[in-house]
């Protein structure tokens, strides 16, 4: 998939397809992996803004979404290393004790671009995919507090899948930041959370106008959506305390569907146990 970005060749690539259909498999007799499995760089964005009010709460119920949040869709880098394919397990991260997920959309990039016009910046676009992306809270709130991250609390895992899909097949369902479809998360069978992905408060081609600034995009980039409305346990944690969910542990299965992108179910399974860092040496 990667070398047909990079060629510009996925179209035709599935034109190809289309008009010399090869033998096909059922679906449910493959291991599908990631649909971009190396990509060359992940952003992950925050640009619901349920979620960043209700994750605010974490620091007192009278919180609220910063004012800075509205200026410019804020993001960071997360690891590219680290993708998972629909059918893979997730590893507890090491040391962990508050294991999340966060349920996103992921717009993969399809061509190279600086410094982009949002009016441009849609036909930068090759496809969508669902990315899960798994955060040890703990670890997350503990490296922020030194004013950077989030690094090892994100570092672990990200999903995506279960399929890539080109802008032309949702187009019907467009809207002025994104698409008119539901997000759902699910925990062991039971509801979590819902959104429409349409609540996105940025668009795409924000995004990526602000990615592009002053530095390159290239085709494979993942820019993640950040996490819809009710996509996670500590948007929970925020509006009804702790006690109002407990963390994921080895043994939980996620399931999550975006409409007209698929479903992924996912098995949370034990991690290793951190190895020991000596502190700091003061006063050098």
């Amino acid at each position: 998939m990667l070398g047909l970005l990079r060629d510009g060749t996925l179209r035709e690539a599935g034109e190809q397809a289309l008009a010399a259909p090869a033998p096909t498999l059922a679906v449910g007799d493959l291991r599908l992996r990631a649909p971009i499995p190396d990509p060359p760089a992940v952003r992950d964005f925050m640009t619901f803004e349920r979620h960043v009010e209700g994750v605010a709460r974490l620091g007192g119920t009278d919180a609220t979404v910063p004012e800075r949040w509205y200026e410019a869709p804020a993001f960071y880098f997360t690891n590219p290393y680290a993708i998972l394919g629909p059918a893979d397990d997730v590893p507890v991260p090491p040391g962990s004790r508050m294991f999340d997920l966060e349920l996103e959309v992921a717009a993969v990039i399809g061509r190279t671009g600086r410094d982009i016009h949002p009016d441009d910046a849609d036909a930068y676009v090759a496809g969508y995919t669902i990315l899960v992306d798994w955060s040890a809270r703990d670890v997350q709130f503990a490296e922020m507090q030194v004013r950077l991250g989030p690094t090892k609390g994100k570092d672990t895992a990200t999903t995506l899948g279960p399929v890539l899909v080109t802008p032309d097949e949702l187009q019907p369902w467009r809207t002025d930041t994104s698409f008119g479809l539901t997000m759902t998360v699910e925990i062991n069978g039971e509801r979590l959370g819902q959104d429409r992905w349409s609540s996105m408060a940025f668009s795409y081609a924000d995004m990526i106008a602000y990615a592009s600034r002053g530095a390159e995009i290239r085709p494979g980039d993942v820019l993640g959506s950040g996490t819809c409305g009710g996509g996670c346990l500590a948007e929970l944690w925020g509006r009804e305390g702790l006690n109002a969910h407990r963390p994921l542990q080895p043994g939980d299965v996620v399931t999550v569907t975006v409409e007209q992108l698929g479903t992924l179910t996912t098995r949370v399974v034990p991690g290793v146990e951190p190895i020991p860092i000596p502190p700091a040496r003061r006063g050098r």
